[in-house]
């Protein structure tokens, strides 16, 4: 087989030659001239498909029909009460950003909670979607695993990728995975790297605090050797101790 990529422009489907014959294999629209009887058949078929919410993928053999193909997708284990999760934790409803045709976006969308729908999508006019989001002054977590995610993953302030099952491009642009594969740890995630960050400020203040106190004593005054450097050490072992906080189990407790 010879690939042909192209022969199809990105994310509108793949080509090659197989034992000499040009086969196909992408969305309904861009795949070569058909008679208009064949043309007629593969649109009642995607038709018929996609209004079962199932997304259609049309092969065509050196530019005529060969069949059309139904896809369906189906939602992660606890994907409803992730999308809950991630509503509640940061008070913005999450948005389904998909390729898959309205009908079959909104079947997926209605099961996992979400109401903000944009199907039909090419790689680019995700990344148009993350920029408008963006553009409103919101900062925006993309989850994906495809190939057609990664434009999409590089342009949001956080790409996070499905490690078990994610393609390799997919994971190469993101800036976190999800290594056990398990949508419902993300809000858990989020909530731990929240709680990070706050454990950073907290030591900083607390580092800053020892030094300008034991500077200024030492400036106005006479600070004792043994005192000075208790003081010092002793700020370094209560920042680590409060470190220390993010090993409790409580810290890595799932959020429902």
């Amino acid at each position: 087989m010879e690939q042909r990529p192209e022969d199809l422009d990105a994310g509108r489907g793949v080509s090659a030659l197989v034992e000499g014959r040009r086969v196909a294999v992408g969305r309904p629209g861009p795949l070569g001239e058909r008679p208009e009887h064949d043309a007629a058949e593969i649109r009642r078929a995607v038709t018929d498909v996609q209004a079962a919410g199932q997304t259609a993928v049309v092969v065509t053999i050196d530019g005529r029909p060969g069949g059309v193909l139904a896809l369906a997708d189906h939602i992660r284990p606890r994907s409803a009460a992730t999308v809950e999760s991630l509503s509640a934790l940061t008070g913005a409803t999450p948005v389904l950003l998909t390729g898959d045709n309205p009908g079959a976006a909104r079947h997926l969308a209605a099961e996992a909670g979400i109401t903000d729908t944009y199907a039909g999508l090419l790689p680019a006019d995700k990344v148009d979607r993350v920029r408008d989001l963006q553009g409103q002054g919101r900062r925006v977590l993309l989850v994906g695993d495809g190939v057609n995610d990664a434009p999409a993953l590089a342009a949001a302030d956080l790409g996070v990728a499905m490690g078990r099952q994610g393609s390799d491009l997919a994971l190469q642009t993101a800036d976190a995975v999800l290594v056990r594969d398990d949508l419902s740890t993300l809000p858990a995630v989020i909530a731990l790297s929240r709680r990070a960050r706050r454990v950073v400020k907290a030591n900083l203040l607390i580092a800053g605090t020892f030094i300008v106190v034991l500077v200024t004593w030492d400036l106005i005054g006479h600070l004792p050797l043994p005192l000075g450097v208790a003081g010092h050490e002793g700020s370094t072992v209560i920042v680590g101790l409060n470190g220390l906080r993010l090993l409790r189990r409580s810290a890595w407790r799932r959020i429902t």
